[in-house]
């Protein structure tokens, strides 16, 4: 097998973590996600300011401290901190290398930027022969830009291995085992539903580690005496985390997710086998980031009674002051009746306003509300003070041919070598077979209760949709989960979802449903003004709604 570690889930992640990964136990790769929609907009940015940036600079500061180590014990690193810029940064780290004394040899990624129309980026989501390219060249250090976050894992065992892109279930597991450790430690009880089951209540969860075997099968663990936990739960959690159809598509693989199976193999150890391949698609996908104009933010608290015409009393007063352009008013009824103190019985209005002209955005916006501090509702207060707008970006997808990308990898030695495209492409193979599941029988006796005694969730982003996987704890809490959590009911529970478009995905292996709530997040992250931009809380959210469930589901854990 090959040990495949992973430091870093995104950038601003623990910045100890690569030291403590290569301090904690045997390693021969560990691995750093940087890369995010809304990390590609901020990388450019930086850039704009000076070409010569792009890149995600902890990651500089994180190797200076552990690079001498990794060398030491032949861990190779690989990681996407490149960026918009991985030229520049491995020229960084050969430099950095130089200054300390230290042989390292660094290769690097690159062809994903891609030209669009006032675009700020514009980036393919390449796969993982490039790295494992680079790895075969000699390469300590590998540094890519926009690569699929699963890439990380599944070009250092292509190079392990020899794989090619006809070993479409090896690619399909190893992919798997990148989805489950790019986010670092919400594999391993961070994130978790069931947070105060971990041993150590979650207090410090390690990161993880992919155990890859020849056949593309996994273990799951972490190093000893590291906190948190991996158990099956905990992989299901991650693995329902920012998922599709179950036909995960990938640029070297499309992915069977219903064909993944989970089982316990001692402690903190959760075997992944049975996972299967079809060809990937014949297009990659295409993030964009475009600079939407300029955005800015006031709140106000409305406390006590009248809290609906105080609302509608500011909102007269700011349209007629700037406009009703770009507007967008959020009352957040955090209010309790009859309260002993003013913040229980207050209401947050949330007042966002959006314009490409940024001197309305910025002063001319927060000042107007401030304006109203002795002239609006009783009580007026504000719990911001007034200042200029910011910037906000829209992010799109679009796709390219797989053979419209020059994929390039850079060895140590300065060799380019061109990666070429899989010959085959566009099919998905035969249907999957899933076991049969049991339809839950008549309507057991219920009562009301939390719907997350018996349910944990997983939710996120994707560009401006958001994914909600909920999984049972048991096979009989999934007979009855698969039948009463409809699309239907999902609007009941969570009426912001009611008017969306809504896909649901059975996955029998996993015990869960997943849920893909498109437009929910409107232009994406950087651009939106929900509350939970990223949808990151839904999950919890709909596990916190009172429900009828059925006494005869078992609460906790199912004994196996």
């Amino acid at each position: 097998m090959i040990r495949i570690g992973n430091a870093s889930g995104f950038y601003g992640d623990r910045f100890t973590a690569w030291q403590e990964m290569l301090d904690g136990g045997e390693l021969d790769v560990l691995t750093g996600d940087y890369l995010a929609e809304l990390t590609m907009l901020i990388l450019g940015r930086d850039r704009l300011r000076d070409p010569d940036l792009g890149y995600a600079k902890t990651f500089l500061r994180q190797l200076e401290t552990c690079l001498g180590t990794a060398l030491d014990q032949g861990v190779r690193i690989v990681t996407n901190a490149g960026g918009l810029n991985p030229a520049g940064l491995a020229a960084a780290i050969e430099r950095l290398a130089a200054r300390l004394g230290l042989p390292a040899q660094v290769g690097y990624v690159e062809g994903d930027a891609l030209q669009r129309p006032n675009a700020l980026t514009a980036n393919t989501y390449l796969g993982a022969f490039g790295i494992a390219a680079c790895l075969d060249g000699g390469a300590d250090v590998v540094v890519t830009g926009r690569v699929t976050d699963a890439s990380l894992v599944v070009g250092p065992a292509i190079a392990r291995y020899g794989w090619s892109h006809d070993n479409l279930d090896e690619l399909a597991g190893a992919t798997v085992a990148g989805h489950l450790v790019e986010c670092g430690a919400q594999v391993t009880g961070g994130n978790f539903s069931f947070f105060t089951e971990l041993p150590d209540g979650g207090h410090r969860p390690g990161f993880p580690i992919a155990e890859v075997h020849p056949d593309g099968s996994t273990v799951l663990t972490k190093h000893p005496g590291t906190g948190g936990a991996v158990t099956v739960e905990t992989v299901t959690a991650q693995l329902l985390y920012e998922i599709g159809a179950p036909a995960y598509l990938g640029p070297d693989v499309t992915t069977r997710l219903d064909t993944v199976t989970l089982r316990p193999d001692g402690p903190d150890r959760v075997r992944v086998t049975g996972v299967r391949g079809t060809p990937p698609p014949a297009t990659l996908k295409v993030g964009v980031n475009n600079l939407g104009g300029f955005r800015n933010s006031m709140t106000f608290v409305l406390c006590g009674l009248d809290i609906e015409a105080k609302a509608a009393l500011v909102r007269a007063q700011v349209e007629e002051a700037v406009g009703k352009d770009g507007l967008e008013f959020v009352l957040a009824r955090t209010d309790h009746r009859d309260a002993t103190d003013t913040e229980a019985a207050s209401a947050l209005l949330h007042v966002h306003l959006r314009d490409s002209d940024r001197t309305r955005a910025g002063r001319a916006f927060s000042a107007a509300a401030v304006e109203l501090a002795l002239a609006s509702y009783p009580g007026c207060t504000l719990t911001t003070l007034p200042g200029e707008a910011t910037p906000y970006g829209v992010f799109t997808a679009d796709a390219v041919p797989q053979d419209a990308v020059a994929h390039v990898a850079v060895l140590p030695s300065g060799e380019r070598v061109t990666i070429p495209p899989p010959s085959t492409t566009g099919l998905q193979g035969s249907p999957v077979q899933q076991n049969p599941i049991t339809r839950c029988p008549s309507l057991p006796p219920t009562r009301r209760g939390a719907l997350g005694e018996l349910v944990g969730a997983r939710s996120g982003d994707k560009g401006g949709d958001a994914n909600l996987g909920v999984w049972a704890r048991s096979d009989v809490g999934y007979a009855w989960l698969r039948e009463w959590l409809t699309v239907e009911r999902l609007a009941e529970l969570l009426p912001e979802t009611a008017t969306l478009t809504v896909q649901r995905y059975e996955l029998p292996n996993l015990r869960a449903v997943n849920f893909v709530i498109e437009g929910l997040l409107g232009a994406g992250v950087a651009a939106s003004t929900r509350f939970d931009p990223q949808a990151k809380a839904l999950g919890e959210l709909l596990r916190s709604r009172i429900v009828d469930l059925p006494v005869d589901v078992p609460t906790g854990r199912e004994v196996t």
